[in-house]
This record gives structure tokens, sequence and C-alpha cells, in this order.
């Protein structure tokens, strides 16, 4: 099967996440059949709202969807710890999340090892609870 661009990076990304067609149809609000024509090359070329809806769906950036190369600027988050990358992994978080734990630092440091990674999100995942009270 030849290279088709969009459609690639939207089967490699949906399924890196464990996704069917059918969750990733769910999530970003577009239809089974159309993401199902994207994937395979026969679909006509995302409008900017579609793209956008699957990259939020993915936790990717329309950038990446496309195959844009994104140079790192002054603004980017550091990058990930080992460490912290270890335990993304292991729990198969979203790219989003690895983003917002990789600006944690204490003391100028970030966390070095697994479980303390896991001890800060497993904290900020329970305490989302006291913003809904």
């Amino acid at each position: 099967m030849g290279e088709n661009g969009v459609g690639d990076r939207l089967r490699k990304y949906r399924k890196g996440l464990g996704m069917s067609q059918a969750d990733l149809a769910r999530r970003s609000n577009v239809s089974a059949a159309y993401v199902s024509e994207l994937e395979s090359g026969l679909g006509k070329r995302p409008s900017g709202e579609i793209l956008l809806r699957l990259a939020n769906a993915l936790e990717v950036t329309i950038a990446e969807l496309l195959g844009q190369d994104i140079r790192p600027g002054d603004g980017d988050p550091p990058v990930p710890d080992p460490s912290l990358l270890e335990f993304a992994k292991e729990r198969k978080l979203p790219r989003s999340d690895v983003a917002m734990l990789a600006s944690i630092r204490f003391r100028g440091d970030p966390p070095r090892t697994p479980r303390r990674w896991a001890m800060i999100y497993d904290t900020i995942v329970t305490s989302r609870a006291l913003d809904e009270t």
C-alpha cells in the first residue's frame, strides 16, 4: 500500500492510542465512514476544522497530522526526563499529560524516578475532583 500522507499518520496515531476507527469517530465527532476513507486515501482532503477535531482526539497537533516539521522554539516545553518517559509508557499517558508533567520542577529539578512521577500524576488526577465541587 502506498503512502497516503494524512491517512497514514491518522492510522499510526490512532493505533498508537489503541483506538478503533469508531473510537476516533466518536471522540472527534467525525463520521466513522469518513475516518475510514481518510485512512484509505479515498476521502477528500479534510477541512481545518476536521483536522483540528481529529488532532485533538488523537492528542497531536495539526502539524503532526500533516507531517510538518515542527522546530523547537523558546516557548516549547522542556524535553521530558527519561524517567518520565518510562512512566508515561507504563501508564500509556496521552502526549498532553506528558507535556504537562515535563514542565514540573521542584527546586529547579524534575522528579527523577517513575515512582515519583506516578505519585505526582495520581495526585493531579485525584485533585481534579476538588475543582468539580
